[in-house]
């Protein structure tokens, strides 16, 4: 069975940096696509960045040149790292990863999500 389970949310000043982690186990698995996503109160959840499995990468338009996402294929772990944060950024951040197992199932797992606020 596979866990995603993500970390580092919490309560930031606007101007401030955070830095999210999301990692997967239990089974053996292939992994492909990691991306995060978010969801801010009364809004659909929406993509905020995604990394292939050869690195390359696409963001939402809000968070380019703010956010960076990276992968280690070796621990299976995708962070997030959110610069100059606005208050728009407040939401559930989820983790998002492509992955097949051992059995050969191949579907997208979710984590359980981690709030962000950004507030003075």
């Amino acid at each position: 069975q596979v866990q995603v389970v993500e970390s580092g949310g919490g309560l930031v000043q606007p101007g401030g940096s955070r830095r999210l982690s999301c990692a997967a186990s239990g089974s053996t698995f292939i992994i492909y696509a990691m991306a995060w996503y978010r969801q801010a109160p009364g809004k659909q959840r929406e993509l905020v960045a995604a990394i292939t499995s050869g690195g390359s990468t696409n963001y939402a338009d809000s968070v380019k040149g703010r956010f960076t996402i990276s992968r280690d294929n070796l621990k299976n772990t995708v962070a997030l790292q959110m610069n100059s944060l606005k208050p728009e950024d407040t939401a559930v951040y989820y983790c998002n990863i492509d992955l097949k197992t051992d059995l050969g199932s191949r579907r997208a797992h979710w984590g359980q999500g981690t709030q962000v606020t950004v507030s003075s």
